[in-house]
This record gives structure tokens, C-alpha cells and sequence, in this order.
């Protein structure tokens, strides 16, 4: 069985320095922020410049979903990725995106690449009703192999105080998850490790009628639209991304509670089974390190269960009874 910390990624020492940048920032000043080091997206009171208004910020990058996209020379979908992991970050919050900013780094790359990039970006931008104003593209000689590059993205939303969520849900809140369309961006060390290493696939493979390629760069979904059209009923949301269900989940709940998760309410894609096969991955390690079919997931109180998935599945997701929350120690269980 291989793991995601055997491919080289270790959430744990990731979880760790998040804890090591809070006992630095401690000493950093404090006035006007509303949320803690750790949360999906941080929050800015303008509060003491005489307005309601409340500004969310989020960072983020695509990971190794890079370089199969190099593997597959297809770059124009990579962006709309790029973008979501920003702006459904932003959401979770209560706010909307209002404008974001790339930076694109490289040795040696061609224009054609470059273009198709920003083709991406301005797609997931569009779907997003989220500005592009600026962003930095540096060339840096000898930094990457030729032919590659990294992207990260900063996104800025903003909200009225009235608007912005409490974050916490209800013991006794339902779990709607809304379905992914497939890995998103997280993942893809342990997903490269296992199709080309331990597999022997090929970028071009043939795998249920669809390319390799085209599984693994289906663009992360957008969930901005979807969840304004539900906002009103939702307590706390949470994106699911690296980490999984563990590590994301729990991060909107208070110390006395915990989230159950019904794996038989939940959907079976084809690939995330796959995946598991490949590499003989246990349970644990699927739901730590993959969305598992649910790119992000809201707690509603029970009576608006089925006007949600409703709304949901009218703006063209599909959307499931996952789970529920009750009182007891912090965290996740999956039965």
C-alpha cells in the first residue's frame, strides 16, 4: 500500500507549520482581523474606517496537476483550476469574489503556453463574475526545467458584516455535499506516483472510453454561483481540498462537536475506485487525501434539507445527504 506522505507530500508536517506561522504572527498586529491563521479564507473588518464592509482574502496554487498537464501539452483549462482553488475558498466565508491577481514563474516557455494559461484564468474568472487586476509573470533563468512553470493565485472577496457567516454549524445540521467533478486539484502526487509508477499507464491511456489525460485535467468546479443560490440557508461550508475529509470538515467546527459521514449516502466515481485498486490505499488514506466525489459541502438545518438540493441540483450539480453533526469530540468520523 502506498501513501500520500511515500509520494512526498506530509500533511502532518504541513498541519505542523501551520502552527509554527501562528506562534510567529502572534507578535504581528491584530486591528480589525476577524478570522485566525487557518481558516479557508481570511477575513478584514473596515469597520474602523467607518464602513460594514468586510474583506475576505485567499492564496493558492494548483500543485503537481502541473506537471500533468506538461505530460498532456494541454495548458488552457489549468487556470480555470487556478481560480477555483481561490475563489471557493472565498466563499465558504459568506463573501464574493471581487478580483484576483496570478503569478506565473518560469525558465523557458513558449508564448503559445503563456496565452493558454491566461485563457484559463479568464474562463474561471468568468464563471466566478470575479476581476482580473494584475499579477506578475517572472522569468527566471535556470529555476525550472525547460517547458515548466508554477502558478499561484490571490483572490480578494468582500462582503457586508451582516452577511458574512458565523461558521459554525448546529448540532443537529445536515451535511449536503455538492459533487466534484473528479480529483480537482489535490492529490495528484500520490495520483501521478500511482498511474505511471505502480500502473504503467501512459498519459494517452484509454481508461472507460475517456483518455487518462482528460481524467485527470477535468477542471475543478466552480462552486460561486451554486452557493449564492443557497447561501441564505447555510450555517458554515467547508471546500474540499488537500486533505480531504479529515482535515477540512472539522475546520468549521466548535470544540464539542463532531461530523458523522454516512459513506453509503456518498457517490462512487469510477476513478477514485480506480485509484484505490491501483495503489491498495486503505479508507483513511482515500478520504485524507481526495474529495471523494464532493467538492464542497454546506451544514443546513434539517427542515431546508430538501429545498437545497433542489436549488443544487437546479443550477446543474448534483448534491447529497452525506452526514450530520452532533455534540462530542472535535472531528470526523466516517461510518
Amino acid at each position: 500500500m502506498i501513501t500520500y506522505k511515500e509520494s512526498g507530500v506530509d500533511i502532518d508536517k504541513g498541519n505542523k507549520f501551520v502552527h509554527t506561522i501562528k506562534r510567529f504572527t502572534s507578535k504581528l498586529p491584530k486591528d480589525n482581523i476577524l478570522s485566525s491563521i487557518g481558516s479557508f479564507s481570511a477575513l478584514y473588518s473596515l469597520k474602523s474606517f467607518g464602513c460594514d464592509i468586510v474583506l475576505s482574502s485567499a492564496t493558492d496554487g494548483v500543485g503537481t496537476k502541473l506537471r500533468v498537464a506538461k505530460m498532456a501539452e494541454k495548458h488552457n483549462t489549468i487556470g480555470i483550476d487556478l481560480v477555483a482553488m481561490n475563489v471557493n475558498d472565498i466563499i465558504t466565508n459568506g463573501s464574493n469574489p471581487a478580483f484576483f491577481l496570478d503569478y506565473i514563474s518560469y525558465s523557458e516557455l513558449k508564448d503559445s503556453v503563456l496565452t493558454d494559461i491566461i485563457e484559463g484564468i479568464t474562463d474561471g474568472l468568468n464563471m466566478s463574475n470575479c476581476a482580473l487586476i494584475g499579477g506578475e509573470t517572472a522569468q527566471m533563468p535556470q529555476s525550472y526545467a525547460k517547458g515548466e512553470y508554477d502558478l499561484a493565485g490571490f483572490c480578494v472577496g468582500i462582503a457586508r458584516e451582516s452577511e458574512i457567516l458565523q461558521c459554525s454549524p448546529n448540532n443537529g445540521d445536515v451535511v449536503i455535499g455538492i459533487a466534484s467533478s473528479g480529483f480537482h486539484s489535490n492529490g495528484y502526487s500520490l495520483l501521478r506516483k500511482l498511474f505511471f509508477d505502480v500502473g504503467g499507464y501512459r498519459i494517452d491511456s484509454i481508461i472507460n472510453g475517456k483518455s487518462l489525460s482528460e481524467m485527470l485535467l477535468r477542471p475543478t468546479h466552480i462552486y460561486v454561483k451554486v452557493f449564492n443560490a443557497i447561501k441564505q440557508y447555510v450555517h458554515a461550508a467547508a471546500h474540499i481540498t488537500g486533505g480531504g475529509f479529515y482535515e477540512n470538515m472539522p475546520r468549521v467546527l466548535k470544540d464539542s462537536q463532531r461530523i458523522i459521514i454516512e459513506k453509503s449516502h456518498l457517490p462512487k466515481p469510477d476513478e477514485f475506485a480506480l485509484v484505490q485498486d491501483i495503489g491498495n490505499l486503505s479508507d483513511y488514506e482515500m478520504y485524507r487525501t481526495f474529495n471523494m466525489g464532493i467538492g464542497f459541502a454546506v451544514f443546513i438545518n434539517e427542515r431546508d434539507k430538501h429545498n437545497i438540493m433542489h436549488i443544487i441540483e437546479s443550477q446543474g450539480y448534483s448534491a447529497y445527504e452525506i452526514g450530520y453533526v452532533i455534540e462530542g469530540a472535535k472531528g470526523l468520523e466516517i461510518v
